[in-house]
């Protein structure tokens, strides 16, 4: 029955650490060189430098910006210049011709009587010009859309530094209150080990029963496998802080002097959560990005005017007399290419496929739905956001209070357990007596040690919540 209550408060005293730790889960969607103390404002920048996700996500952002500027330079119209040189027979012949499948080739000559095999140089020298300037706003709504889209990206980037800033200072407040709890059970290893050699030492000398010493071993024992409970524990806490931070494992060394004490300002809770919330801002971003989508949709209802200007230069090794003398030809290569013929060609154009509204009209409707959806998400997540913050103004209050009253407990249970080991030991008081007041004593230190880091959990929490790390951070 000992065994079980003392189970019961190893149990109970996991249980609120756990806890403690899952305060911050709702945000959840390289290597460093030792430090002699890990504060946690050195740990969350080095989370920030190291994170994959965050290196990431950056790029995507990078990469976003790089992409506005080339929706801005599509605008710009289509430059070509070729330069060709061919060499091969002019045989002409009048009639049509239409080539399904692929261009062919063709060639410009006379037509003959007959099939001559004449083959000289030629070439062609082209530059072509193509400029759709007016599409009834499409290019600005593209343009647009690609700032929208680098706008998401960023704040993508932010939010995921803010939620990553959450997740960090999550964890290092759970390996810190692992430690202290460690500790504690460290602590109660060693009282009952201290117990236990005086007991042995009074039965060998028949002052107290045989039984007390094996119960005092069984006591030894389970304090140990306690103590190795809540090691695995801070090895598991410790382990999910260094993939937070980016860092190859090894044994960190944190700083526990702010958690002995309480938050230096605690900022009375706003009314509601703010607009600049790094989460609400992503998807506002994202809901930026489906408008101006179904924008850019709607210009393709409309016609494209284009420009259009060729100039061509030819050189021929066939004579302008060929048709009449098939002589007048030369195999020279210079004299083939040389620029000999050129035109010119302008040309104003219109292009519209009037079946396109059909199915833009349904494309648009699909668009303004997906923006409709966003707006619902963003919405159950401000409200999410709201509970929260509530949630969090009365974990505060509950965390001080509790703050506070632990140490009288702490001091009240230590006192039952020196006086019943001093009874004890002058043989006033059975082991039972004893035990029962370390048990007492084991979890008025295991509250102390959840009470202080629930405070700052909490804080953590109201600053999730608000969207306002600084309310946490200044208090470091």
């Amino acid at each position: 029955m000992k065994t079980t209550m003392n189970d019961q408060i190893r149990a109970n005293a996991l249980a609120r650490f756990l806890a403690a730790g899952l305060i911050c889960l709702w945000f959840l969607p390289g290597s460093a060189s030792a430090q002699q103390n890990l504060s946690l404002k050195e740990a969350l920048k080095i989370s920030i430098e190291n994170y994959g996700t965050i290196k990431a996500k950056e790029k995507y952002a990078a990469a976003s910006k790089a992409s506005v500027q080339q929706s801005r330079l599509d605008y710009l119209p289509n430059v070509n210049l070729s330069a060709q040189t061919d060499y091969g027979t002019v045989s002409g012949q009048n009639g049509p011709s239409y080539a399904f499948g692929s261009p062919g080739f063709t060639s410009s000559g006379p037509a003959l009587a007959q099939q001559n095999w004449n083959a000289a140089f030629g070439a062609l020298y082209l530059t072509n010009i193509n400029w759709d300037f007016f599409s009834f706003g499409r290019s600005k709504e593209r343009i647009k859309t690609a700032q929208m889209v680098a706008s998401r990206d960023n704040n993508d980037t932010q939010q995921e530094i803010f939620q990553h800033e959450i997740r960090v200072s999550a964890a290092y407040l759970n390996l810190l209150a692992a430690q202290r709890l460690t500790a504690s059970y460290q602590k109660n290893l060693d009282r009952a080990d201290t117990l236990r050699n005086i007991i042995v030492l009074k039965a060998k000398h028949d002052l107290v029963a045989g039984v007390d010493s094996s119960q005092a071993n069984a006591e030894v024992s389970n304090a140990k496998s306690t103590l190795m409970k809540m090691m695995n524990a801070e090895d598991e806490q410790s382990k999910n802080l260094i993939q937070f931070l980016g860092i190859n494992p090894q044994k960190l060394n944190i700083d526990t002097f702010f958690i002995s004490r309480l938050p230096a300002a605690i900022p009375s809770s706003p009314d509601s959560v703010s607009p600049q919330h790094p989460v609400l801002q992503y998807y506002k971003s994202r809901i930026s990005v489906s408008e101006e989508q179904a924008k850019y949709y709607h210009t393709l209802n409309y016609p494209t005017f284009s420009l259009g200007g060729v100039l061509q230069t030819r050189g021929s090794g066939f004579s302008n007399s060929y048709a009449s003398n098939q002589n007048n030809y030369t195999g020279n290569l210079w004299q083939g290419i040389k620029p000999d013929r050129s035109n010119y060609l302008v040309a104003l154009g219109v292009t519209w496929n009037i079946i396109q509204p059909l199915r833009i009209k349904q494309q648009v409707k699909a668009q303004r739905l997906s923006t409709e959806g966003l707006k619902d998400e963003m919405n159950l997540t401000r409200q999410q956001l709201t509970a929260q913050l509530d949630l969090s103004e009365k974990r505060i209050k509950n965390a001080i209070a509790d703050y506070y009253e632990t140490p009288f407990q702490v001091k009240a249970a230590t006192d039952a357990y020196h006086q019943k080991e001093i009874l004890y030991r002058n043989g006033l008081t059975s082991l039972v007596d004893v035990t029962q007041a370390l048990y007492a004593l084991v979890r008025a230190e295991t509250d102390r040690d959840i009470a202080f880091n629930n405070v700052w959990q909490a804080l953590l929490l109201k600053a999730a919540s608000s969207g306002d790390f600084s309310t946490f951070y200044k208090n470091l």
